[in-house]
C-alpha cells in the first residue's frame, strides 16, 4: 500500500493573507485542490494523509470534500520536519511500501512526474525531483573576488519527494533521538539512512507558491493544467 502525505500546516504571512494560503483560489479552485486531486488519479497510491493546522479543519474537511477523496488528516507541529514526523507517523504500511511527501503549496503536480518518481524509488529506494540551476552564477572567493561557479552538479530540489517506508519511518526516528531538523524529507533522509536516493526531472511548471506574485503565475499555469499533463493553448 503506497501513501502519499501532504503537508498543508503553513500560513499566508508571506502572502500577506491571514488565511493559510493553500486554501486561497486558483482559477476558482483552493490551491490545495490541484493536488490532492493529482493524487485521487495516480492508482499506485492506495492512501493519503493531509497535515494541517488545528485551525484549519473545515477548511481541510471542504476541500477533501470537493476532490471527493479519503484522507487521514493529522494535525502538524510547529516546523516543516515536524510536520512531515507527524505525517509519517501514520504510515504503517510494509517497509518496502513506498511514501511520497508532497508540500501543498505546489500545486500543479501531474501523473507523469508521478510515475517517474514512483518508478524510480520502486527500483532504488528513494527518488526526487530536481531541476538544473540557471546560470551564469558566480562565486565569492576569500579574496574577494569573483569565479564563475559550476552549476553542472547542483539542482534545485521540489517535491513530492518518495522513499520506502520502513528506511523513512526509521530515519524520523533517528533525527527525532537527536532533535534533526531537516529542511525537506530528503535531507533527513540522507542524514539518518543509507537510501539509494535518486535525482528525477523535475517539472519548471512544479511551481512553490510562496509569494503574492506566484498567485499571478499559478492563474496562468490553472487554466493548462491536468492531472494528466499540461495542455497547450
Amino acid at each position: 500500500m503506497h501513501t502519499a502525505i501532504v503537508l498543508a500546516g503553513g500560513s499566508g504571512s508571506r502572502v500577506r493573507r491571514e488565511v493559510n494560503k493553500v486554501y486561497l483560489p486558483i482559477g476558482g479552485r483552493p490551491l490545495l485542490w490541484y493536488s490532492l486531486t493529482a493524487f485521487a488519479a495516480f492508482e499506485p497510491v492506495e492512501r493519503l494523509v493531509l497535515v494541517i493546522r488545528p485551525e484549519d479543519r473545515e477548511r481541510a474537511a471542504e476541500v477533501l470534500a470537493s476532490v471527493g477523496v479519503e484522507a487521514t488528516v493529522v494535525l502538524g507541529g510547529p516546523t516543516r520536519h515536524a510536520s512531515e514526523a507527524a505525517g509519517i507517523a501514520t504510515v504503517h504500511a510494509p517497509s518496502d511500501a513506498l511514501v511520497a511527501v508532497h508540500d501543498g503549496a505546489r500545486p500543479f503536480l501531474t501523473l507523469p512526474l508521478l510515475d517517474r518518481l514512483f518508478t524510480t524509488a520502486e527500483r532504488h529506494g528513494g527518488a526526487v525531483p530536481g531541476l538544473e540551476i540557471e546560470g551564469p552564477l558566480e562565486r565569492l572567493e576569500d579574496d574577494g573576488l569573483l569565479a564563475a561557479a559550476d552549476t553542472r552538479h547542483l539542482r534545485r530540489m521540489q517535491t513530492p519527494q518518495v522513499f520506502r517506508a520502513g528506511p523513512l519511518r526509521d530515519a524520523y526516528r533517528r533525527a527525532a533521538e537527536t532533535d534533526f531538523q531537516g529542511l525537506d524529507t530528503a535531507e533527513t533522509v540522507e542524514a539518518f539512512s543509507d537510501l539509494d536516493v535518486r535525482i528525477v526531472p523535475g517539472d519548471p511548471h512544479n511551481l512553490k507558491v510562496t509569494f503574492v506574485e506566484d498567485f499571478f503565475a499559478a492563474e496562468d499555469l490553472a487554466r493548462r493544467w491536468s492531472p494528466r499533463g499540461w495542455v497547450a493553448t
